[in-house]
């Protein structure tokens, strides 16, 4: 079973070739593009503000990405912010882009590795020990409304709290523009779905993977990161979904056991 990953890129690569080592044969078919912010110079601004603010909440890879990318040259990470993610992805990606910047590892907040989920829910309790009365909190996140429901829920439990929560897009998202040959491997899942795997992290690909081939078939299966695009997923027709861990070793092992999973 060949899985299909359609996170944007670069991450659909990254992951196509992770699993691919771990014995998981895996091709990238981004359902989703990145672009640039609409407003780059609010993003540098968002930068400079930095030194009076007490967290940044990244939702995702490509907000972490684009923050980075569009860091003024003369802007360091101050020692007394911490960086906060959702997940092991958006972890990892500030990790990785923002070291060079002065974030060191203390500085990062996100759910333990043994969490039953990764998501704004699941962030929340880490948060919650600290006091975050009369503080300012920076939200980095897309223009797209794919974790709305979550960024709209930890911001109103940080305003509760006593914190002043803003806003700042990164970056823009819209369906992907597949080459002839992503097209026509679409195409073959459709034909052929018990050899495919659909990996879905978001509600929004499953829209844009009904733009771009209509209803799945009969048959077709998905591996589903949150329970909430689980649900979109069997919306949108497919018969086989499974719920799993956003690492690339439970991509691997569900792959194994998908086709006799229940709906």
């Amino acid at each position: 079973m060949l899985i299909l990953v359609t996170r944007p890129e670069p991450q659909a690569s990254q992951w196509a070739a992770e699993l691919s080592a771990l014995g998981a044969p895996a091709a990238a078919l981004p359902l989703i593009d990145i672009g640039p912010p609409a407003d780059t110079l609010a993003v540098q601004a968002a930068w400079r503000t930095l030194p009076g603010i007490r967290l940044v909440m990244f939702v995702s890879p490509n907000a972490v990405a684009w923050f980075s990318r569009l860091r003024p040259a003369d802007c360091d990470w101050p020692e007394q912010t911490l960086a906060a993610a959702p997940g092991p992805g958006t972890a990892q990606t500030l990790r990785q882009l923002l070291a060079d910047s002065g974030l060191r590892p203390q500085q990062l907040l996100c759910p333990p590795e043994d969490s039953a989920q990764f998501d704004s829910e699941h962030l929340w309790p880490v948060l919650a020990r600290l006091d975050w009365q009369d503080q300012e909190i920076l939200v980095i996140s897309g223009g797209d409304q794919s974790d709305a429901r979550g960024r709209a829920w930890l911001s109103e439990q940080l305003r509760q709290a006593g914190a002043r929560v803003h806003a700042v897009l990164t970056y823009q998202r819209q369906i992907s523009q597949w080459t002839h040959a992503q097209a026509a491997l679409g195409r073959q899942a459709y034909a052929d779905p018990a050899a495919h795997a659909w990996l879905l992290s978001s509600s929004e690909a499953v829209d844009h993977l009904e733009s771009h081939l209509g209803t799945p078939p009969p048959g077709a299966q998905a591996l589903a990161t949150h329970p909430r695009v689980a649900d979109r997923a069997r919306q949108a027709g497919f018969d086989h979904v499974s719920v799993v861990t956003p690492r690339p070793e439970a991509v691997a092992l569900a792959r194994r056991s998908l086709s006799s999973s229940p709906d």
